[in-house]
């Protein structure tokens, strides 16, 4: 990932990411290598593709591992589901961690506004994305009949009518 530019995000992606009804994850990795995957309700992009994420907890596994990415340049990967059925995977690299100034402010206003006044905002995280493949089930699974159109449970093919 050492020499991974930043992509552009379609506009279809960034309205997914932008949609608060979509369901999205966010995935990382701690110092170990420990996976650790967890539904985010607070990722949206830019008209350029950065990727923000509000983490509300300042010692969440996220938070932790959200810096060693920072620090080591290590991928995370975030999944986001429309209602439609639409899945994308983006993989990025966290490029900033915002903790003050007025993009932060900003958002800490927003967080309370969204979550309740209880929330707290930890830090805005910027993610460059530097890969995005769709995962959607039904074009996938389109692709796999196309391409092997052999593979298949028995069960499949014990049903198709005789000549």
């Amino acid at each position: 990932m050492e020499t991974a530019k930043k992509i552009a995000l379609s506009e279809q992606v960034i309205a997914l990411l932008n949609d608060e009804r979509s369901a999205q994850t966010l995935a990382t990795m701690g110092k170990d290598g420990t996976p650790h995957s967890v539904f985010a309700d607070a990722i949206c992009a830019d008209a350029d593709g950065t990727i923000r994420y509000w983490e509300l907890l300042e010692t969440s596994i996220t938070n932790k591992n959200l810096t060693y990415a920072l620090w080591f340049r290590r991928p995370v990967a975030i999944t986001v589901r429309g209602a439609d059925g639409m899945s994308w995977q983006i993989t990025g690299i966290p490029i900033k961690a915002l903790i003050c100034g007025a993009e932060f402010e900003d958002a800490y206003r927003a967080a309370r506004e969204r979550f309740g006044d209880g929330a707290d905002l930890s830090t805005v995280w910027l993610i460059a994305p530097v890969a995005v493949r769709e995962e959607t089930y039904a074009i996938h699974r389109q692709a796999e009949q196309t391409q092997y159109p052999l593979i298949g449970h028995l069960d499949r093919l014990a049903r198709l009518p005789l000549p």
